[in-house]
């Protein structure tokens, strides 16, 4: 017994763990019993919604709901320089449409708000006076031209920039005749030379000694507004976040961060990192990739599932990778624990197949199916409008008809508006000639095709058409089926390729398939 409180106390698990009904895992995690899971996603409003971001948004959902927390939405629009109109709303529009709304937002408010760091300045100048009067952060006089030098000096001798502390050792007498006399200066944090080591929940133990390799960085700048180190040690800290999951690239900053906190006499939250979501070469995502922003997938037909579902499957934190995964299965099946280091390499080209199998999901769903109707509705009335001969083609349970029909063989609602697909909503324009090139006997097998609808009592379904086609075709001499086929599929259609015929028969319906070769007779 000794030796197994020993090996918990060395993990980090505190003795009175070993009398709750706590799992293994929430251990490892540091979700305490009765202790709120908050996580926040903190994007900064310079660009729509990515890729990228919602990985990070939707693990930090899934985590949240996993534990019956709360997801946060914070926007990091401090440099306001970069800031782009209507970013912010796009974030929080994006969010709502993939399906992850937040739980506290700058739409929906909060118990911790404001929730857009520009709003919350009195807080982190707050901060930063505790900072000051400890001495633990101390003003900079340096102008931009100073930083600007010592930038240009460091690369030209093949070094890293870093600030040289110039200010950190300032009499008060020296900063209060600079005060006088000078603008307004920055404040500066006093980087300690021993960083805390920590336990990254993916990484594991890690400790990065930023005193060694750059000077102590600006935390509120003269403007008012801080730094991201200042803003998010600060907002985390108020907000109550009791788990940070950000990307990777901020995991050598964390001793920072770490050192603040401890200045500040507040206890951090626990940090999982997760790794980098890269293009299937290896190559970062990029904003110039016009494809990877929500906006672009939404518009073009892509379901909020299908998205979900390949930026986790091409990644780490279920026990294994299957397609076709529902949001409630992610956050069912999801394990921070099982999170790797490895960068999660995205595949688009396989997006359709992704959407393919998650709208005939939608499909088989009778209340679905009635909202891809009214999608599909509005679909044909934007692509033919005017164009359209018979509006009886927008009635509900023929659009129905179809999307039951062609499930499964397409991958967005979209592809039926496309050309292949016009036959479905405006009449073809075939002529008797293209129609005489395919076979001699265009009257005798319109005539018969003809003959075959007027039986009673027929039912036309697929598998019934196939037979009569089948048998309408062996009467014909010297007429392949395969011919016979391809003259009905034009005759329908005006085109070579498409679905079956007998499915093509179904969908349109008798009477229109009916005036369809009528019109071929008389032309």
């Amino acid at each position: 017994m000794a030796a197994l409180l020993k090996r918990l106390l060395r993990l980090g698990t505190p003795p009175a763990a070993l009398g709750r009904s706590v799992g293994r895992r929430e251990a490892r995690l540091g979700i305490d019993p009765g202790a709120a899971v908050r996580v926040r996603f903190a994007p900064s409003p310079t660009g729509l919604l990515h890729l990228g971001g919602l990985r990070t948004a939707l693990y930090n959902y899934i985590f949240a709901k996993k534990y019956q927390g709360s997801f946060i939405l914070r926007l990091e629009d401090t440099d306001q320089s970069r800031l782009v109109p209507g970013a912010a709303e796009n974030i929080e529009d994006m969010l709502e449409w993939a399906g992850i709304p937040p739980d506290e937002s700058p739409r929906r408010g909060g118990p911790t708000g404001p929730y857009q760091q520009s709003q919350r300045l009195a807080l982190y100048a707050q901060a930063t006076e505790a900072l000051l009067k400890t001495g633990a952060a101390y003003p900079c006089f340096c102008s931009p031209q100073r930083l600007e030098l010592l930038k240009k000096e460091a690369l030209r001798n093949h070094q890293t920039p870093r600030y040289d502390n110039r200010c950190r050792n300032l009499s008060q007498e020296q900063v209060a005749q600079k005060l006088a006399k000078g603008p307004k200066p920055a404040i500066r944090f006093r980087l300690e030379e021993e960083a805390p080591a920590f336990q990254d929940l993916v990484y594991g133990w890690s400790r990065h000694e930023v005193a060694s390799v750059e000077g102590d960085p600006v935390i509120l700048k003269s403007d008012g507004f801080p730094t991201y180190h200042l803003a998010c040690v600060v907002d985390d800290h108020h907000m109550g976040i009791s788990h940070v999951l950000r990307g990777s690239e901020w995991l050598v900053s964390t001793s920072k961060h770490l050192l603040l906190y401890q200045a500040l006499g507040w206890r951090p939250p626990r940090f999982a990192h997760l790794p980098l979501l890269l293009n299937r070469d290896g190559s970062k995502l990029s904003k110039r990739q016009g494809d990877i922003f929500l906006e672009h997938f939404a518009a073009t037909g892509f379901l909020p599932d299908a998205l979900l579902d390949i930026i986790t499957n091409c990644g780490s934190g279920f026990a294994e990778n299957q397609m076709g995964r529902t949001l409630p299965e992610l956050i069912t099946q999801f394990d921070l624990t099982r999170i790797t280091c490895h960068s999660a390499l995205l595949d688009l080209e396989k997006l359709p197949e992704f959407n393919r199998l998650h709208l005939r999901r939608l499909v088989s769903s009778e209340a679905q199916r009635h909202h891809l109707v009214g999608q599909l509705q509005a679909l044909v009335e934007e692509a033919f409008g005017s164009h359209l001969q018979d509006r009886d083609v927008l009635d509900p349970a023929y659009v129905e008809r179809i999307i039951l029909l062609r499930q499964g063989h397409i991958c967005r609602l979209q592809d039926l508006v496309s050309p292949a697909y016009s036959y479905l909503w405006t009449r073809p324009a075939v002529g008797r000639a293209q129609l005489g090139a395919i076979s001699e006997k265009v009257d005798v097998i319109a005539e018969r095709l003809l003959g075959l609808l007027e039986k009673s009592g027929m039912s036309l379904t697929q598998e019934v058409l196939n037979g009569e086609l089948k048998k309408l075709s062996e009467g014909l001499e010297d007429t392949k089926h395969s011919h016979v086929m391809k003259l009905l599929r034009v005759a329908l259609s005006g085109q070579l390729q498409g679905p079956p015929v007998a499915e093509m028969m179904v969908s349109l319906g008798p009477t229109e398939v009916r005036e369809r070769i009528q019109k071929v007779l008389s032309s």
